[in-house]
């Protein structure tokens, strides 16, 4: 499928970048400000002509941005994240660097910034716990873009609760191999994927295994339909009495809880990240409309409460950034649960994103509620934010989750529970 779409509103096109101008950043490791200017020379150059079409086409096999996910791989941004042992770019801040990847992402397709997070982030993240030879197989090909991953814990009736009184997957047996049977919903890439790695009971206890998507008993359901990120497809799958050696855990029997919560935390700065990314790109896409739009004689942007608006707006912004790069960089540190920033950083730079994407629709008025206007094609890239950013306040911790995260750290999981 071609990406491309011949773009001619505004939206998509090239807007004054502000936050070079309005954000002074003395936290990142200059290593990573590197990171960032490669990503964002790609972005400008690969993810912005694509973009519109990405997130507004159906939810198809099909449609799978499968030229651009060949490029960023030949453009190595799927090592940005790991070890050099495993095939990685080795960087001293990989956490770090890895949130910049998606804030630059996201900055014009949170789609693509979906995908990415669960092919790097949360498959990827996860297999570093794996034996070498699990990661010959599956993370070598991984960071090559030769497979793609996807990770799955959710279940029609599992999803915040992961206990295991709640969970449905099984996997039966372990000394030679496993069999498996269960459900998992809300997979991302898994009509695409080539593996997923799975969190499974196992005797009473929690597991992780990967497991071959073209594997006899597994069934991969048709896309999801859903209300944004129409580019990050997502589906159920299956498990029919699915043989698995021995050999495809990751980790340990009984380590999957931990080794998942571990991902998930490290995935949940990456949706602080793609916030940020879609709150810079709606203030920059809302400060050219307001300095090029006329009401009552004058331009939107002399009006004081638009400044007012965009000034808090900035502010919040910043604030966004720098949280999700302390729990990155803490993160590089050694901590694996960098708490309570992760959980500060996503629930505050995602509620930022669905709050001023409101602010973005009304700002551009009827314009910012068409997804295309018949009159000329134009579209406004607003339209795709106020769909797209509701989920990063869902999926990876639900922000409510994010809330009783932080409150643990201020009375103690005795008070909270």
């Amino acid at each position: 499928m071609n990406d491309n779409h011949d773009s001619i509103g505004r939206g998509h096109a090239a807007v004054k970048r502000r936050q070079p101008d309005l954000y002074h950043d003395l936290i990142t490791p200059q290593e990573t400000l590197a990171i960032r200017e490669e990503v964002r020379r790609f972005a400008d150059e690969h993810v912005q002509p694509a973009a519109w079409s990405i997130g507004h086409r159906e939810e198809l096999v099909e449609n799978f941005p499968r030229d651009l996910f060949k490029k960023m791989a030949d453009a190595g941004l799927y090592r940005i994240p790991f070890a050099a042992q495993v095939g990685g770019r080795g960087l001293k801040h990989p956490a770090t660097a890895t949130a910049v990847l998606i804030e630059e992402l996201a900055y014009y397709s949170n789609s693509v910034a979906a995908i990415v997070d669960v092919h790097c982030i949360l498959a990827g993240h996860a297999l570093e716990h794996a034996t070498p030879e699990l990661q010959q197989r599956y993370l070598e090909p991984l960071l090559a873009g030769e497979r793609i991953g996807s990770f799955a814990t959710t279940e029609p009736e599992a999803s915040t609760d992961l206990s295991i009184n709640v969970m449905q997957t099984h996997a039966v047996g372990g000394d030679a191999d496993f069999v498996i049977n269960g459900r998992k919903r809300f997979i991302t890439n898994s009509p695409v994927a080539d593996f997923v790695v799975l969190l499974c009971t196992d005797n009473g206890r929690m597991t992780e295994i990967v497991v071959d998507l073209d594997a006899p008993g597994v069934r991969v359901g048709p896309p999801d339909r859903k209300l944004g990120n129409h580019g990050q497809l997502t589906a159920d799958i299956y498990f029919e009495n699915v043989r698995v050696p021995a050999s495809n855990v990751v980790g340990s029997r009984g380590a999957g809880l931990k080794i998942a919560l571990q991902t998930l935390t490290y995935g949940r700065i990456g949706i602080a990240a793609s916030g940020v990314g879609m709150a810079q790109a709606i203030f920059d896409h809302s400060v050219d409309r307001l300095n090029s739009r006329k009401a009552f004689g004058k331009h939107l942007a002399q009006f004081q409460h638009w400044q007012f608006k965009l000034a808090e707006r900035a502010t919040e912004i910043e604030n966004a950034r720098n949280l999700y790069l302390k729990a990155a960089l803490r993160m590089d540190s050694g901590q694996a649960f960098p708490e309570p920033e992760a959980a500060m950083a996503k629930w505050y730079a995602t509620q930022l994103a669905g709050e001023f994407a409101r602010d973005g629709v009304q700002i551009f008025g009827g314009y910012g509620f068409m997804q295309e206007l018949a009159a000329d094609r134009s579209h406004y890239r607003v339209e795709e934010i106020y769909r797209d950013c509701k989920i990063s306040e869902i999926y990876e911790g639900t922000n409510e989750i994010q809330k009783l995260v932080i409150a643990r750290a201020i009375f103690g999981k005795g008070v909270t529970g």
